[in-house]
């Protein structure tokens, strides 16, 4: 017996998103990133191994404005992904389960994310 127009499941437009909720989208997504970034990683490995010309080619897309933003979204895929899986790790030790360790960790994962990519490309662009 259907009581007026409620939803029968949680969906979006019930509930406000939380840094919980966003941070498990955000890992599920830098692992697909990372994964189609690992088929970049393979292509300029392969043109590396091809000889100069292939070799070129793939370090001019990858120098391009475009290739650059990849290669920085990249970067914060993998310390995204590390940081967030090292917090898993301690959820798997039962600790850090209360909601302000839950939202101190994952603003940590954040930050922590963000300063890595940016101390990265700062020593990738000086050198």
């Amino acid at each position: 017996m259907a009581t007026g127009n409620r939803p029968l499941s949680p969906h979006l437009q019930v509930y406000r998103p939380q840094i919980t909720s966003i941070l498990s989208i955000t890992h599920r997504a830098t692992g697909v990133g990372l994964a189609v970034g690992a088929l970049g990683l393979a292509y300029w490995l392969n043109a590396a191994a091809y000889g100069a010309g292939a070799f070129d080619r793939a370090q001019a897309i990858f120098s391009s404005l475009i290739g650059t933003i990849l290669l920085i979204g990249f970067t914060f895929a993998l310390f995204f992904h590390l940081c967030n899986g090292v917090r898993h790790l301690f959820w798997d030790t039962g600790r850090g389960f209360e909601m302000v360790q839950l939202r101190a960790s994952g603003w940590a994962v954040v930050l922590i994310s963000l300063g890595l990519t940016a101390v990265t490309w700062l020593i990738v662009l000086a050198g």
